[in-house]
């Protein structure tokens, strides 16, 4: 009887501290902050624990100056002059590239003569000022005018140019600030449809929704493209999120899952697949023709993909996954788990180092090989001695056996300086998703997931190569159609913004 009181009040305490910490989670991530490193002050907390165990930790650096002074811009770059008092923060200059008007403003007649010479006032100079004026957008009605011409055997009639939409009352602009609106500023069609209103333009959402389809599949023969040149990548990255999606078979939506395909830094390009669930079927299709490596976290449905020789698939970890669990064990096990963080730090310290220095792939790979592998090497050896000491389904215990079983594909990023230490480069990549799905809450169907997946993809690339998305969808729409299949190359965000560029 003892023993089973023991048994149940383990269970029991068990049970109250995963409640605890999924609490403590969930107020974390709605108001708690979202960075995983470790602060200074927390690495000096560990420096004595990890002292014990033989690891050298450089001090780490202070923090820095959060006075006025930190974020002022330097002199002379604002739009007051450089006597501005010490500590007064100067405002910057307004874009030059910025239309602007000039008002200019001057003394009445009778205030131009002196009440105590009564001599004229002469000019001697003026004084300028700027400011921002917001002008609100503005719906255009453009009409074609095709002339006719006949003759008594011949008609003609002018032709106009193509339009994105065959017979629709949408042009390139237009189906572009709804593209743009919704899959980069995350603003669902309900309310595009209420700011268009305002505007005195009238138009269904249902309207608006199959713009976005037949826009999608405008754009499908340049999506595959995209997909070519992205998975032509020496590594690829990938992750997935949860999407609701509407089934009109059920009384709720169920869960879809967006994928991104993030190529490497020869190929700047993002792709998403939707997939209407989170089985291996989905990258398994999406990666039939890869070779390479492949970064992601340690979902099993990859296992299939590195334990063939013939997949030509290489396995790379995430560091930052790896921390996270850590992380999550933290108030558990401070004392283990912050030994193990302050290592994962110097990890990344090594990385900071070399993007400083601007290290290229042979350096860099050097640097990690003197600098992150003797790390490793204890981290590695610290985790099998407390392996033994932490219950195995505890969060300190499945964050220990997620590290050493996937050590090999997390030191893998020490071999290769193309290889990155973690896959945060994909993750950023899933904001977009994050955020919008806060705003338009779900996806009419499955076929409303592919065509946010080919919309996304576009935008998130034009990101990528930091062009404006809403120049590239309004040129490309507007030319698509007539655009020469053998060059659709040319109209990939990469190649587009180096055109613009030259």
């Amino acid at each position: 009887m003892v023993l089973d009181l023991i048994a149940q009040l383990d269970a029991e305490q068990l049970r109250r501290i995963k409640t605890e910490r999924l609490l403590q989670q969930l107020l974390e991530a709605r108001s708690g902050p979202r960075s995983e490193q470790l602060s200074p002050d927390q690495l000096r907390l560990f420096a004595a624990e990890l002292a014990k165990q033989g690891v050298k930790v450089e001090e780490p650096p202070g923090a820095e100056s959060t006075g006025k002074d930190a974020d002022m811009p330097p002199p002379g770059a604002g739009g007051t002059p450089d006597d501005t008092p010490p500590g007064q923060p100067r405002r910057r200059a307004l874009p030059r590239n910025l239309k602007r008007e000039r008002i200019v403003h001057d003394l009445a007649e009778a205030d131009k003569h002196c009440a105590e010479c009564g001599q004229d006032l002469r000019l001697i100079g003026e004084e300028t000022s700027e400011r921002y004026e917001y002008i609100p957008a503005q719906m255009l009605v453009i009409e074609d005018v095709c002339k006719k011409y006949a003759c008594d055997c011949t008609v003609k009639t002018a032709t106009k140019p193509s339009q994105p939409i065959e017979k629709s009352i949408a042009g390139a602009s237009l189906l572009t600030q709804v593209i743009v609106a919704k899959y980069a500023d995350h603003v669902p069609l309900n309310r595009q449809a209420k700011i268009l209103e305002r505007g005195g333009v009238e138009l269904p959402v249902q309207t608006l929704s199959d713009w976005m389809r037949q826009c999608a599949e405008l754009l499908n023969p340049l999506y595959d493209r995209l997909k070519e040149f992205v998975l032509g990548s020496k590594v690829v990255g990938t992750d997935d999120t949860p999407v609701k999606v509407r089934d009109p078979k059920l009384p709720q939506t169920r869960t879809g899952r967006m994928w991104p395909y993030v190529g490497d830094r020869d190929h700047p390009g993002v792709v998403f697949d939707y997939t209407a669930t989170r089985e291996r079927a989905g990258p398994e299709e999406f990666l039939k023709d890869y070779r390479g490596h492949l970064q992601a976290d340690a979902y099993v449905a990859y296992d299939s993909f590195f334990k063939d020789p013939e997949r030509g698939m290489t396995e790379v970890g995430c560091w930052a996954h790896a921390r996270r669990h850590f992380r999550d064990a933290l108030e558990s096990d401070r004392a283990r788990m912050g030994v193990i963080l302050a290592m994962i730090a110097q990890l990344y310290q090594v990385e900071k180092l070399a993007r400083q220095k601007g290290l290229q792939v042979e350096d860099l790979r050097v640097a990690r090989e003197h600098g992150a592998r003797p790390v490793l090497d204890q981290l590695q050896e610290y985790l099998k001695k407390i392996q033994s000491e932490v219950l195995p389904k505890s969060e300190a215990g499945q964050a220990v056996a997620y590290t050493l079983k996937n050590w090999t594909a997390l030191t893998r990023y020490c071999d290769d300086g193309d290889l990155a230490i973690d896959n945060n480069a994909t993750e950023r990549s899933l904001r977009g998703i994050a955020v919008g799905r806060k705003n338009w809450l779900f996806f009419g169907s499955d076929n409303g997931g592919r065509t946010a997946a080919v919309l996304r993809s576009f935008v998130s690339s034009c990101e990528l190569v930091k062009i404006n998305p809403f120049a590239w969808f309004q040129d490309v729409l507007g030319r698509i159609a007539d655009h020469p299949i053998h060059k659709l190359d040319d109209l990939l965000p990469h190649r587009w913004a180096a055109a613009a560029r030259s």
